[in-house]
């Protein structure tokens, strides 16, 4: 699958995802679009999942209308991420067009 971390999703994640195509919002240059505009480009793109740390995305935007799908970490925290990096690897490797799912990290 396609994937696409935004600003707050530390990229050491992407060893462990390599059996996916994983990009950053910095290396394509979307680091400065808003949310809205963000999904938009990403989904003319083609990704098929953004892995974000932003919880109030849901509340922020119309998910049920994207074809995107949500993973969202409960924080940007490398460490905390890192001990459970598997579970957020089955959360990515779960994911279908417009689905949601929070990971939450202790």
């Amino acid at each position: 699958m396609r994937l696409l971390f935004d600003q707050g999703t530390p990229v050491p994640l992407r060893q462990s995802l390599a059996h996916h195509e994983v990009t950053t919002a910095y290396e394509n240059g979307w680091s400065q679009l808003k949310n809205g505009d963000l999904l938009d480009v990403a989904e003319d793109a083609g990704v098929e999942v953004l892995v974000t740390t932003d919880l109030n995305l849901k509340h922020q935007q119309n998910l049920r209308l994207r074809r995107i799908a949500f993973v969202v970490l409960s924080t940007p925290s490398w460490p905390r991420i890192q001990r459970a990096v598997d579970t957020v690897v089955r959360a990515v490797d779960g994911a279908t067009p417009s689905s949601y799912v929070e990971v939450d990290i202790p």
